[in-house]
C-alpha cells in the first residue's frame, strides 16, 4: 500500500474529526475514490481515529484531570457548579447503546450514497440550530445542566449515520438546549475521548488480526499524521467557534454532497 494514502487519509481524519462535517464521511468518500475499501481500510480508519482521540487528551488534559477530582493547585478555583462524570456518562450512553445494538445494519450505510444524504440532512439540523437557538443557559462547559447533557447525548444518536457528523450533531443538539457554541464544542470534545476510544477499542479487537507487521509503517504513518493535523485543527476551531457559526460548514456540507452525488453518481 502506497504510504500516500495513509498521509491522505490521516489529513483528512485529522482535519476533519473535531469539525462538523464528519471526518466517517470524508475517509469513505476518500477511501472509495482511491479504491482503498475492505477489511485492511476499515482497521486502518480505526488507528487513525485513535490519533486523532490522542490530540483531544493532549490539549484538554487539564480538564479530563478535573474530572476525577485532580485540579491545577496554582489554577484559580472556579466557583459555582462544575462538570463532573455523570455529565459525560448521560452524554455518551444512548449512543453507545444503539451503536451496539444496531452495529451490523449501521455498517450497511458506509456507502457514498447514503453519505450525500447524511451530510445534507446534517447541514440542516446545523442551520435550523443557528436559527432557532434559545436564550443561553449555560455560557460554559461547566454550566451544561444534566438535562441539556442528555439532549446533547440524543442528539449524538444522529451520528451514527456516516456522514452526519458526531461534533456537528452534538454542537447543534447543545445549542438547542440553551448552550453556547462554545460550550457545547467543549463539552462535545471532551466527550469524544470516552465513546470515541470505545468504539475503537470495540473496532481493533474484531478487526486486529487482519493486521500484520508489513502494515506497521503504513499504520504508523497514518496515526502520526492524523494525531498532528488533529491537534492543529482542533486548536484553530477551538477559537473561531465563538465567531463562526455552524452555517459555514452547512454550506461546505452541501457543496460537498454535490461534488460527490455528481462523483459516484455519474
Amino acid at each position: 500500500m502506497s504510504l500516500w494514502i495513509a498521509i491522505i487519509i490521516g489529513i483528512i481524519e485529522g482535519l476533519t474529526e473535531f469539525l462538523p462535517v464528519s471526518s466517517t464521511g470524508h475517509m469513505i468518500i476518500a477511501g472509495h475514490a482511491m479504491n482503498f475499501t475492505g477489511a485492511k481500510a476499515d482497521s486502518f480508519e480505526v488507528i487513525i481515529q485513535l490519533g486523532a482521540i490522542l490530540a483531544i487528551a493532549v490539549l484538554y488534559w487539564k480538564k479530563v484531570l478535573r474530572l476525577f477530582g485532580i485540579r491545577d493547585k496554582s489554577a484559580k478555583q472556579a466557583q459555582g457548579p462544575q462538570m463532573n462524570l455523570l455529565h459525560i456518562a448521560i452524554g455518551i450512553v444512548p449512543a453507545l447503546g444503539l451503536a451496539y445494538i444496531f452495529r451490523d445494519y449501521i455498517k450497511l450505510l458506509f456507502m457514498p450514497e447514503t453519505v450525500i444524504i447524511s451530510l445534507v440532512v446534517g447541514g440542516i439540523f446545523m442551520i435550523v440550530a443557528e436559527k432557532f437557538q434559545p436564550e443561553i443557559t449555560a455560557d460554559t462547559m461547566d454550566q451544561i445542566t444534566y438535562k441539556q447533557a442528555f439532549f446533547i447525548g440524543i442528539s449524538q444518536i444522529l451520528s451514527l449515520w456516516p456522514g452526519f457528523s458526531r461534533s456537528g450533531s452534538t454542537i447543534a443538539g447543545g445549542m438547542l438546549a440553551g448552550a453556547s457554541r462554545a460550550a457545547a464544542a467543549d463539552f462535545t470534545f471532551i466527550m469524544a475521548l470516552p465513546i470515541m476510544t470505545a468504539a475503537c477499542g470495540y473496532e481493533l479487537l474484531k478487526s486486529y488480526s487482519q493486521m500484520t507487521m508489513d502494515d506497521a509503517l503504513f499504520f504508523a504513518v497514518g496515526f502520526v499524521v492524523s494525531f498532528l493535523v488533529a491537534l492543529l485543527a482542533v486548536a484553530a476551531f477551538i477559537k473561531l467557534v465563538g465567531r463562526l457559526k455552524l452555517t459555514v460548514f452547512s454550506y461546505y456540507r452541501f457543496v460537498l454532497a454535490a461534488v460527490v452525488f455528481l462523483y459516484f453518481i455519474f
